[in-house]
């Protein structure tokens, strides 16, 4: 799919072989706070979820993309739209980018290509972003692409013994 394939990196759809990969991100103690988890994920549970990620977007009300480097095929993290609501013509977005591969430019060619692809085949309306306040390089991230602080949530997150607000981004297709 053309509108996918980027000059850095692909997105494309979760594969078998992506469980390990998985395995690591979800596993990863310093992405629980924007995955809204606490416990560690199994490769079995995590070998059902891919074994069911060809469910259609209208039916699972998400989808979760793999970010691949070109030159290599590899995976570099995920994009995810959730919460996708047809009759209101709306999708949350949320980027996980590996560690080692973070502050070189893959999450913006991600969004960017995100973007195109929500808004010519889903007919949506508006994206939306949820952010916590302390998180500077994804605010400055989504805010490059336009996306609006429209709101605060206010101590909306407990991680680590103390309250976090939570900034709601949106963008509204012009």
């Amino acid at each position: 799919m053309q509108t996918l394939l980027g000059e850095h990196i692909n997105l494309r759809a979760l594969e078998p072989e992506d469980l390990e990969f998985l395995f690591q991100m979800e596993n990863n103690e310093s992405f629980w706070e924007i995955s809204h988890t606490q416990t560690p994920f199994s490769k079995y549970v995590l070998k059902q979820y891919l074994e069911n990620a060809h469910l259609d977007i209208y039916e699972a009300k998400q989808l979760r993309l793999i970010i691949e480097e070109k030159s290599n095929k590899k995976p570099i993290g995920m994009i995810d739209l959730f919460d996708f609501n047809p009759q209101h013509k709306r999708a949350g977005i949320g980027i996980l980018i590996h560690p080692s591969f973070q502050q070189k430019g893959f999450a913006f060619e991600a969004l960017t290509l995100l973007k195109k692809y929500t808004f010519k085949y889903f007919d949506i309306h508006q994206l939306y972003a949820n952010i916590t306040s302390d998180n500077s390089k994804s605010i400055s991230l989504f805010e490059k692409h336009q996306f609006k602080k429209v709101g605060i949530k206010k101590d909306w997150l407990f991680n680590e013994g103390k309250f976090k607000d939570e900034i709601l981004f949106q963008l509204i297709k012009e």
